[in-house]
């Protein structure tokens, strides 16, 4: 199984998932973290779709970097392992496990991740795994 480790050299923050080493996600969490939502959303395709939990898809660049900027201030990833999968010649999906913390809770999520060939993410999405009562506490009011 491969794993890749990727250190932030702003912050010493280490990542290592196991079973995946491509770049284009290591680069997603990093920058997730860091609170850079425009570096974040420029790893997308012009056209890229994420789809957080309770919400519809996000598309775009700039819509992804204003949907961070106003819901993802202070979120921390913590991705501990993934898999991969060739879709087809032009795109390779990947599901990676793990942590999600806010300042007020924490809560187990899988990412689905689909990349084209220029490694650019055309769809995401995350997933909260939860009970139906942690996945309400969680939902905004």
């Amino acid at each position: 199984m491969t794993a890749a480790k990727f250190i932030s050299p702003e912050v010493g923050e280490q990542f290592q998932i196991e079973g995946v080493a491509e770049p284009t996600l290591l680069r997603y969490f990093q920058t997730l973290n860091m609170g850079e939502f425009e570096e974040t959303a420029a790893l997308f395709a012009e056209d890229g779709v994420m789809h957080p939990p309770f919400e519809s898809g996000i598309v775009g660049r700039d819509a992804i970097a204003r949907y961070l900027q106003q819901d993802a201030q202070g979120i921390k990833a913590a991705p501990r392992e993934g898999i991969s999968e060739a879709l087809d010649e032009e795109q390779i999906q990947f599901q990676v496990t793990g942590k999600a913390q806010t300042s007020w809770c924490g809560v187990n999520v899988l990412w689905f991740f689909t990349l084209n060939q220029q490694r650019q993410i055309v769809y995401t999405k995350i997933k909260l795994l939860a009970s139906p009562q942690e996945l309400l506490a969680l939902q905004k009011s």
